[in-house]
């Protein structure tokens, strides 16, 4: 078995640690375990619909802000250095 060291937040490291004792496993095993199951995360297409009604909804902005966005932020003086 290959070695692979992480570096977790706080908050992740104690759910860890915490879940390791109260089942009697070491935090390997459960990391291991956890991998094999996968991300339990919606796909995307869920994701993609539980937003599909904000998609589009912005009003008043430039229509070719996606292909301009250069010029726009030029003309805001968006990354010009600012008087100290």
């Amino acid at each position: 078995m290959k070695t692979l060291t992480v570096r977790l937040p706080e908050s992740i490291a104690a759910e860890l640690d915490a879940e390791a004792r109260r089942r009697k496993l070491s935090k390997s095993d459960i990391v291991r375990e956890r991998l094999q199951v996968g991300p339990r995360l919606a796909p995307r297409s869920a994701l993609l619909d539980s937003i599909a009604d904000l998609i589009g909804s912005v009003e008043g902005g430039p229509e070719d802000l996606s292909a301009r966005r250069k010029h726009y932020l030029k003309t805001t003086g968006y990354g010009r250095k600012r008087p100290r």
